[in-house]
């Protein structure tokens, strides 16, 4: 009898609860419009030729922080063993919810400044769900206002939560916005708290206006675009969402410009997809959620009745890469190529077969390479 295997392709998970009423008034942005944050403003003289950084999602954890202490500290081993100085990576851009379960300010020290107390590089975030969601027994607080806090300060200063740590707050302009670099734009968006996500009409045309924008300062920039919900997964806890799918799609076609890359979180494990478009582009959507976590999840099995694929919505579109057994981290590599940039990705996974005593070391699992040439 055949062995049953698990899908290669984005599923939809069956008879999902609406969950809209989750949604919150976003803060009000604490930078100006376009809310754009210059890279050289946190780390002067980047260079122009190569940049390195780490990518990660899903680190906060409720039941225990091995997981996330092991992810942190294997980032910060790559930092120490670099071998030449062009490849030591330089900050991390963390994919969203920091802190489970309702992004309360006491749980970002256990969750957020001890495991990443010795994180040599700046961080920079987009907000999760769990980021954005209250706590409705705890003591009343507006959403996002810890998350605020940490990441989208006015200045750079202490934060009072943050316990005998010394990480100072991030000043970046708004819970949707972009970090300009030499070599890349990368374009954060914030899809709210509901499970498949949810995106203000201002928002949407803020994108659309960034996308042209990051456009115009091709070739020699990659695009990416990052937000928490996963469009595409294939996982059988959240599975694809719908939403941020058709809410991609429609900026793509009215602007008629594709990113080169996609990031998200929310899932977590880690997969890599490509999508087919009709004018011959390849945009690749990397989930990488296995930040720390405790419960990781797994893909869906072939033949099982709880999902089903939408070929409206995925037709284009195949898993390429996975890893839904081991928590890890990416390191990104954006260097000149010729006339555009040659964006490398390498996801690196933490084997949980560790025996007692020994150090876990973590592996590189998959790795990819795109021409940015636009």
């Amino acid at each position: 009898m055949a062995s049953v295997r698990k899908v290669t392709y984005p599923v939809f998970k069956k008879n999902q609860p609406d969950d809209s009423f989750k949604f919150r008034p976003l803060p009000e942005p604490p930078g100006k419009a376009p809310f754009h944050l210059d890279l050289n403003t946190v780390i002067p003289d980047i260079s122009s030729e190569k940049m390195v950084f780490h990518m990660v999602g899903d680190t906060g954890s409720l039941y225990g922080s091995n997981f996330q202490r092991i992810v942190a500290n294997e980032m910060m081993r790559q930092y120490q063993e670099a071998s030449a100085l062009e490849d030591k990576p330089q900050f991390l851009f963390h994919l969203g919810d920091v802190v489970y379960t309702y992004g309360e300010a006491a749980n970002y020290y256990p969750q957020f400044f001890s495991p990443y107390r010795d994180y040599p590089g700046p961080v920079f975030a987009i907000a999760g769900n769990h980021d954005g969601d209250i706590n409705p027994a705890g003591t009343p607080y507006n959403s996002l206002d810890p998350f605020m806090k940490v990441f989208c300060d006015v200045e750079s200063r202490p934060v009072h939560f943050s316990g005998d740590v010394n990480r100072k707050s991030m000043i970046q302009p708004n819970v949707y916005w972009t970090l300009e670099t030499p070599l890349a734009n990368i374009i954060g968006l914030y899809g709210n708290v509901p499970k498949f996500g949810m995106i203000t009409e201002q928002q949407r045309d803020w994108f659309i206006r960034e996308l042209k924008n990051a456009h115009l300062q091709g070739p020699g920039k990659a695009l990416i675009v990052c937000i928490h919900h996963a469009p595409y997964s294939a996982d059988t806890n959240h599975g694809s969402s719908s939403f941020m799918i058709e809410f991609l799609e429609k900026a793509f076609t009215e602007t008629g410009i594709h990113p080169d890359i996609v990031f998200s979180g929310h899932v977590h494990n880690y997969q890599r997809f490509s999508r087919h478009y009709a004018n011959g582009s390849i945009v690749r959507f990397i989930v990488a959620g296995a930040g720390g976590y405790d419960d990781l999840h797994s893909l869906v099995m072939q033949g099982d009745k709880n999902f089903v694929e939408d070929s409206t919505l995925t037709e284009q579109v195949r898993l390429e890469q996975f890893c839904d057994d081991r928590h890890g981290f990416l390191k990104i590599s954006i260097e000149k190529a010729g006339k555009g940039v040659l964006l490398t990705g390498e996801y690196f996974s933490i084997p949980h077969e560790a025996r007692p005593g020994e150090k876990p070391i973590s592996i590189l699992t998959d790795e990819f390479k795109i021409s940015c040439l636009k």
